[in-house]
């Protein structure tokens, strides 16, 4: 994204069309309500960040792993290794929920208090054949001596599955509160590369509330329909930035007068 104001996808209180929430705008929302409220509202996007590509390309094939068994109806090894009682999902819709089409708008529920539909896109889905509860699951790869869900920012990875058990659950299915994070664990203790990373997978189970959720989104509505920016979030790197710039632009011109 350039440096020009965006025109289009603004937020407009007067307009009958469900205005649309991903989950990482509600993550956005969390983290900054300036930052939200300037994208959202105003046209003023964060500066782009490149994709991972490394991370794309695991999360594709774990897909296409996934996938020769949903078309079987088979559980994946790590599935029996972790006694999961499931299978991978089909539906018809599930290509769209998965984003395969590009569209980036996934699985959707329309909010009707707020007008807002909130959306987000889905690595998996399991299913436990007994009494087809769904599992919300996702992908994760990195490189780290120790997998948890413990540390600061994974908090967002747990706000993240919460919001798809919250969407699953109104657009009608029965949706367990337990969620399962799919790790693909890069190894660094190996002799050399040649040519090659060593994964390990495991899996970290969740167990989800999504009470949260509901009153946040009244937050974003009653955000979005105000006419003034609000405050900065605590600990936002992005406006301390713009703040600190602001300052120093000014200490240097009055230096100059």
């Amino acid at each position: 994204m350039g440096v020009n104001k965006r025109r289009t996808n603004l937020y407009n209180p007067n307009s009958p069309v469900p205005f649309n929430v991903s989950r990482s705008k509600i993550a956005l929302f969390l983290e900054c309500p300036q930052c939200f409220y300037l994208d959202r509202k105003l046209g003023i996007a964060r500066p782009d960040i490149p994709e991972y590509s490394l991370n794309n390309a695991v999360d594709h094939l774990l897909k296409n792993e996934f996938d020769l068994l949903r078309e079987k109806k088979q559980p994946h090894y790590l599935m029996q290794q972790y006694n999961i009682n499931a299978i991978p999902f089909w539906h018809p819709s599930f290509s769209v929920w998965r984003d395969d089409n590009g569209m980036r708008i996934g699985a959707t529920t329309l909010h009707k208090k707020t007008n807002l539909n909130i959306h987000g896109i889905v690595d998996d889905l399991w299913v436990n054949p007994a009494n087809q509860e769904l599992h919300i699951v996702d992908y994760k790869s990195t490189s780290a001596s120790e997998i948890s869900l413990e540390s600061k920012y994974k908090e967002g990875y747990k706000r993240q599955i919460e919001v798809y058990q919250w969407i699953f659950r109104r657009m009608g299915f029965l949706v367990s509160s337990i969620g399962y994070f799919l790790f693909a664990n890069a190894r660094r203790n190996h002799p050399g590369f040649h040519g090659k990373l060593q994964f390990e997978t495991l899996i970290i189970p969740y167990q989800g509330d999504d009470t949260w959720i509901e009153p946040t989104i009244l937050q974003i509505k009653k955000c979005l329909d105000s006419q003034d920016i609000p405050d900065p979030g605590k600990n936002c790197q992005h406006c301390a930035y713009r703040t600190m710039i602001k300052k120093e632009t000014l200490k240097h011109q009055i230096t100059l007068i």
